[in-house]
Order: structure tokens, then C-alpha cells, then sequence
């Protein structure tokens, strides 16, 4: 039993609306029902729907929103409470942008109010570009926040205010060049006590979604995998709500994984295993499927059925919708950016000050903000990131509190390689960045990643990044010798790391600077209040050997 058959939702009701709108479609108004792109059916009077949004860390991919601190900087604040304030008021936002765009006759991607987040995997090697995704390595606080953003994005009312969805299950932690292939093989020790146990909590917390990941694990797909999906999912867990694939997940049963003979018999593994929706195109041939007896109607009713039970208790089927009150102004509104500050300021990790911190902006100072993040938007976005419509760089904010005319800031090199392109000319970047240091007092050393080259399976190889993921936890040779460079030229110099990952800054940098603050961080040294959040939190931490109690 989950904790959603205990709360103020009647989901046998919205179960039961849904087994009668779908017994009244076809075969083949089932079918097209089981693409994430769900065309009309104006018969029934049931308007196209886009199952495909994100919501990681703000609306994302659908215009101006609050861009919120991303997951693994979200973690480092050890803040449950925070987690699930941000959650709401991203909700709040998707309502808000849900009805307007509703009003226009705006069905189109990510303009609906089912969104796959969160990413609860286990962030076990920092190299893995999607690590800023996810709540870090630690299976008790990523289980722990995961519920709490799943909270925040559906609510406690009678309908769901949106609908979230734990992803990718299961043993999904990279690589990111082999995940349409790759078999995690992975013990039953460490699959339940590693990478089970943030999906169970969020089941029993009543997650509406679950998505299936791209990889193998221990042989089977995860999208038709009778273990994970049948006898865990299903029946342990007793979930009752959908399932999706990843995007393109089902072609990869047939086309990367070879466990299938062709696309219509993954369809139906994937169909028959308890994957009542597809991200992609694989679907559209479930009704090859049906033709040739691979599948049944029931499956598809079955399916259908899971769907629906969530659009209604999203309220898409009331005369008067839930939630709809909720105006455009409050994207992006005073409270949430408000929020979004505190935030920020609280995943903030200063690694090493040596008293050279915090800067008095009451004496004059020259300052010289340098390195390929100094003033990057990028770096401010992530990934699966919403616009805002106020972006201050590190090199703005520092011009802001110490005067334009005593900041000056040059980029120094690029993420990975000294310069850009030939018309840089030799050297030219990192000589610029000398010459400011040598004029400035501090330096403020702005070094890291961005989403550029840490991330989602993107296509770059090269000598230091890998398809998304980083092929080594340094930082690229490119921003050492800068940061050499620039402490040769001035003595009193700040690091500034960002980046969705761990990163090591090398030895020059931690014997010679004399302040370490870093934005996303994995591993975290505390002060104060938030060093007594963190100890709050592990110390409830479950000390059983085998899986976490409930």
C-alpha cells in the first residue's frame, strides 16, 4: 500500500473515470494513446496531451521561468524543508503556465503538467555528466529529498497539482556514450541497499510516474524487464501508477540491446512487461503488434487506463479544473525569486578560507574576475533549464557591490581548450587574463564546467570530456596552466568552482589560493547551522544492513 491510497486523492475513483473513458476508444485510439505525444480524440471530446516535461530544477525548455539551483546543489543545503518549497513553487509555476497556455489551445511539448523528475539515481562515479541531475551518491539523502521534491510538485489536495515521475529505474549512473547498450551488472546486495531504495520511498510516498532507464541491468532491458518491473514494481511495490520509457529506450531493445529480433517484438516486451508509455516513436508500431498477436487489446486497455487515472486526478476532465485560479504572475514572481536566492546562498561550499574571506567592500580594492566562468550564463542555466529573465554572472555580481570601475574581467582560456578558435590568436586569452592580475589586488579565479561538455549524452569527444561525461575528476590543462598563470601574476587570489560535479583544482591551486568556495559540490565541509542539517539528516539515516525500512 502507498501513501497515496491514504490522502485526501480518491485514486480508485480517477481509476474508474478512466477504465470508462478508455472502454469507449478503439483499438487504435488505445494504441495512439501510448505515445507521448497523444493526439485528440475529439469524438470523446479528449484534447491532445504532451506527456514530455521537465522540471529538474524549474520549469525547463518552455520559456521564462525560475531557474532554481540544480538537484546536487539542492542536496548540498541539507535542507528537506528547502527541497520541497522549491518543488511547490515550480508546481505553482507549471500551473500558472499550464492555464495559460491551455487557454490559447496550446497543447504542444512542454506545455503539460506531468514532468519527469525527479532523477533520484545514485551518482556514483563523478565523472558521469548527469550527476548534477541527482541528489548525490548517498541512497538514504537522495531517497529522503527525492520524496520531498515529488511532495512539493504534487501537492496534498484532492487533484494532483502535477505529477512527477522518478527516473531512470534502475541502475542508470552512466556512461553516457554506452547507455543505449550498456549492461549494469550489479549484486543483490548492492541493488537493494545502493540503487532500489530511493525508488521504493518514492513509490510508498505516491509518486505518480516512474521512467525506465536506457541500460541493461543484469541482462535485461529496463523498459521490458520482468524483474524489475513485474515482481519489484508492480507486485512488491504494489505501484499503481504509470510507467514510461526513456526516450528512444524501446527502439534500443531491439536496435542497441539485440534482445529482440525486431522493433515490433521490443513494443511488445516493453508493453507486456508493464511500459504503459512510450517517449519516442517506437510505439506507433504496437498496432503491428496487435496484427500479428504479439500483444492483445487488454494490454493496451491496461495501459491506456494507467494514463488516464493520472489525467484525471491532474484534473484535465472537471468542469471547473483545480487549480486554475493559479495567475501567469507568478512566474518568476517576487517570492519565488526570493527562494531561489536563499537557495543559491545555502548550496554555496567554501572547501578552504584562510581569513581572506569574506571581501570588505568598504576598501577600495582592484579586483580582476578571470576564467571561463567568470561571465558565463551558461554555467548560471544547467541543463534541462528554463530561462530567466535576469542573469548576474559572478563577474555582475561583483561589479555590483565593488563599482564597474574597479572590476575588470577577462575569460583567460576556454572550458577545455586555451582558445576557442585559430582567430583567438596564440595566446592571446591567457596573456589578457595576466595582465589584468597583474593590475588587480585579488583575483577572483572563475574555473570549472558547464553544460557545454558536462551533461546528457551531447556528441563531444575530445581529450578531456567524453560524450557528456568527463573523462578524468581535474580540471581540463587548459584552466591549470590559466590559473598558474594568474597566480604567478597576483598573490592574493580566490577560486571560484563550478561545475555539476566533484572536481579536483590540483595542488597549485590548493596550496597557493587562499580561498576555495565552490557552487555544486559533492563533497561538503560545513559550518554552523547547515553542518547540524547535515548531521540531522545522516543520523536518521537507517543503520540495517539490507534494505531501508519504511
Amino acid at each position: 500500500m502507498n501513501d497515496r491510497q491514504n490522502s485526501t486523492r480518491d485514486y480508485a475513483r480517477a481509476a474508474q473515470k478512466a477504465a470508462a473513458l478508455v472502454a469507449q476508444m478503439t483499438v487504435e485510439e488505445k494504441a495512439s494513446q501510448l505515445l507521448y505525444n497523444a493526439p485528440a480524440i475529439e469524438r470523446l471530446g479528449i484534447r491532445e496531451y504532451n506527456w514530455w516535461n521537465e522540471a529538474s530544477h524549474g520549469l525547463a525548455r518552455s520559456g521564462m521561468a525560475t531557474v532554481f539551483p540544480h538537484a546536487i546543489a539542492l542536496a548540498a543545503t541539507f535542507d528537506p524543508d528547502r527541497v520541497q518549497a522549491v518543488a511547490d513553487a515550480v508546481s505553482t509555476e507549471a500551473r500558472a503556465k499550464y492555464n495559460s497556455s491551455q487557454a490559447k489551445g496550446d497543447y504542444d511539448i512542454y506545455k503539460g503538467l506531468t514532468f519527469w523528475t525527479p532523477n533520484i539515481n545514485i551518482f556514483r562515479d563523478p565523472r558521469w555528466g548527469r550527476g548534477q541531475e541527482t541528489f548525490g551518491e548517498d541512497p538514504y539523502l537522495t531517497a529522503v529529498l527525492g520524496v520531498r521534491y515529488i511532495q512539493g510538485l504534487q501537492g496534498d489536495g484532492a487533484f494532483l497539482k502535477s505529477a512527477a515521475c522518478a527516473k531512470h529505474f534502475a541502475v542508470h549512473s552512466g556512461p553516457e556514450p554506452l547507455r543505449h547498450s550498456f549492461n549494469a551488472e550489479v549484486s543483490a546486495h548492492d541493488l537493494w541497499e545502493t540503487y532500489l531504495p530511493a525508488f521504493e520511498y518514492a513509490v510508498k510516498a505516491g509518486v505518480a510516474g516512474v521512467m525506465g532507464a536506457y541500460n541493461r541491468t543484469n541482462g535485461e532491458p529496463c523498459c521490458a524487464s520482468k524483474r524489475l518491473m513485474q515482481e519489484i514494481l508492480f507486485s512488491q511495490w504494489q505501484f499503481d501508477g504509470y510507467f514510461t520509457s526513456d526516450c528512444g529506450a524501446i527502439k534500443d531493445i531491439f536496435a542497441g540491446h539485440h534482445y529482440t529480433d525486431s522493433l515490433e517484438e521490443a513494443c511488445a516486451a516493453a508493453l507486456k512487461a508493464g511500459c504503459h508509455l512510450n517517449c519516442g516513436e517506437a510505439y506507433e508500431h504496437l498496432l503491428d503488434a496487435y496484427e500479428h498477436d504479439l500483444i492483445t487489446e487488454d494490454d493496451l486497455t491496461e495501459a491506456a487506463v494507467r494514463l488516464y487515472t493520472i489525467r484525471v486526478l491532474l484534473g484535465e476532465f472537471e468542469a471547473e479544473r483545480p487549480y486554475a485560479d493559479i495567475p501567469f504572475e507568478k512566474i518568476e514572481c517576487p517570492e519565488h525569486r526570493a527562494l531561489n536566492l536563499s537557495a543559491a546562498q545555502e548550496s554555496l561550499v567554501l572547501l578552504k578560507n584562510d581569513g581572506f574571506l569574506p571581501l570588505d567592500p568598504e576598501k577600495p580594492r582592484r579586483l580582476a574576475v578571470i576564467g571561463p566562468n567568470a561571465m558565463s550564463r551558461i554555467v548560471l542555466e544547467g541543463n534541462y533549464n528554463g530561462k530567466s529573465s535576469e542573469y548576474i554572472t559572478v563577474s555582475d555580481g561583483l561589479r555590483q557591490v565593488f563599482g564597474a570601475e574597479n572590476v575588470r574581467s577577462a575569460i583567460g582560456c576556454d572550458i577545455w581548450r586555451q582558445r576557442k578558435n585559430d582567430c583567438d590568436g596564440f595566446k592571446n586569452m591567457i596573456s589578457e587574463a595576466v595582465t589584468y592580475a597583474e593590475h588587480a589586488d585579488t583575483v577572483v579565479l572563475c574555473l570549472g564546467l558547464d553544460c557545454t561538455v558536462e551533461g546528457e549524452e551531447n556528441g563531444q569527444r575530445n581529450a578531456c570530456f567524453d560524450n557528456g561525461d568527463r573523462v578524468s575528476v581535474g580540471l581540463p590543462d587548459a584552466q591549470l596552466a590559466l590559473a598558474d598563470a594568474v597566480m604567478d601574476a597576483c598573490a592574493d587570489v580566490v577560486v571560484v568552482l563550478m561545475g555539476g560535479s566533484a572536481i579536483d583544482p590540483g595542488e597549485s591551486i590548493r596550496t597557493r589560493a587562499h580561498a576555495d568556495p565552490r557552487v555544486v559540490p559533492r563533497r561538503r565541509r560545513r559550518t554552523g547551522r547547515r553542518r547540524a542539517d547535515r548531521r540531522a539528516i545522516l543520523a536518521e539515516r537507517p543503520s540495517a544492513r539490507h534494505r531501508l525500512p519504511l
